[in-house]
């Protein structure tokens, strides 16, 4: 039988590592023409640049900060049909600097609006498939909905208003609660403070998810950008596992090989932690990234994780990812499938 109906995970998901130049450059090998592009540069404490096709190109958000959308000119310049193109800015093409990205497949392009919720979107690029979309709107200051165009019930979903300063709302179904939040700009534990005015207490569906009225998602007249995720079996997991504090960690089955791996404890003051499988040094010496401050790439001689065939396994018994009794929240893609339609399972490291 099988297990996934996507099964070459990196038409719709791929990290792409390349080294800049400080001249112009087309960055190609991605595999697909990329709707969000979240990038950073592993020599350097650049900020983390976030562009995606809705807001176009040269619009930058940044995930370790409450900064509105900026635009750079030199930053990422044109999506392109095979990756995309980047100028002289720093944060994605220093000169000899290390760069990854993270590159997800929407619905390549910017889309049109969708009117599912009582606030029609500005616009909303959509890939059912695999399970996203991204959303502009603006706010009106009342309770309502916002079409996502998913086709299924997010797990999870991040508000950021572009406008002004305000941070990263998620929204995640492993929070236990429709008043829940949690910010991926912060180190801060979830919580329920002022919930109901975040998601107006609602859980999302398969056509929307709701907005309170809180200012920082939906004051009148202010600017929006939202990003969707329903889970796909073989190919995306929004998960919790609780950590033992030991070195023989937590085993957490996702159904397929991760290819990429966000983790944050969701009930005290720790970052969110960011892993891959292309960056050197994955089980073994792992190398890391905090989604919610600029630090260039860190790396430790210890084994923090494995990738393996089918979930992943903390192999640490340091609090942030393993600590003994506390509750995590994960955020995972594929590399491949367990078993695809064609029946082929995945190996092993």
């Amino acid at each position: 039988m099988a297990y996934t109906t996507i099964n070459k995970s990196t038409d719709y998901f791929n990290t792409k590592l390349y080294t800049g130049t400080g001249s112009a450059q087309s960055i190609s090998s991605v595999g697909f023409q990329p709707d969000w592009v979240w990038g950073k540069n592993r020599s350097t404490t650049n900020f983390h640049a976030l562009y995606d096709a809705v807001r176009g190109s040269t619009k930058v958000l940044q995930s370790n900060t409450t900064t509105g959308e900026q635009t750079f000119a030199q930053g990422l310049t044109s999506f392109d049909s095979d990756g995309f193109t980047v100028g002289t800015d720093g944060d994605l093409n220093g000169s000899g600097n290390n760069i990854v990205t993270w590159n997800w497949k929407a619905g390549t392009g910017q889309g049109s609006a969708n009117t599912d919720g009582t606030i029609n979107t500005t616009y909303t690029s959509v890939n059912t498939t695999s399970g996203f979309s991204i959303s502009t709107y603006t706010g009106t200051g009342s309770n309502g909905t916002i079409g996502h165009g998913l086709g299924a019930v997010p797990k999870m979903f991040i508000v950021k208003r572009t406008d002004g300063t305000d941070g990263w709302y998620m929204f995640n179904s492993n929070l236990g609660s429709n008043d829940a939040y949690i910010m991926l700009d912060s180190t801060n534990a979830s919580s329920t403070s002022n919930g109901s005015t975040l998601w107006n207490s609602t859980a999302p569906t398969n056509q929307v998810f709701s907005l309170g009225t809180n200012s920082v998602v939906n004051y009148s007249g202010r600017t929006y950008v939202a990003y969707c995720f329903a889970e796909k079996t073989g190919f995306s997991k929004f998960g919790s596992y609780t950590g033992n504090g030991n070195a023989n960690g937590t085993f957490i089955y996702t159904g397929f090989k991760p290819a990429f791996v966000i983790i944050k404890d969701s009930g005290r003051a720790e970052s969110w932690h960011m892993f891959d499988n292309r960056r050197l040094g994955y089980n073994g010496a792992m190398a890391d990234f905090l989604a919610n401050t600029s630090a260039a790439e860190s790396s430790s001689s210890a084994t923090l994780l494995d990738l393996v065939s089918n979930g992943f396994k903390l192999r640490g018994t340091t609090d942030h990812l393993n600590g003994n009794g506390q509750n995590f929240i994960y955020i995972a893609f594929a590399e491949a499938p367990l078993v695809g339609s064609n029946n082929v399972p995945a190996t092993a490291r």
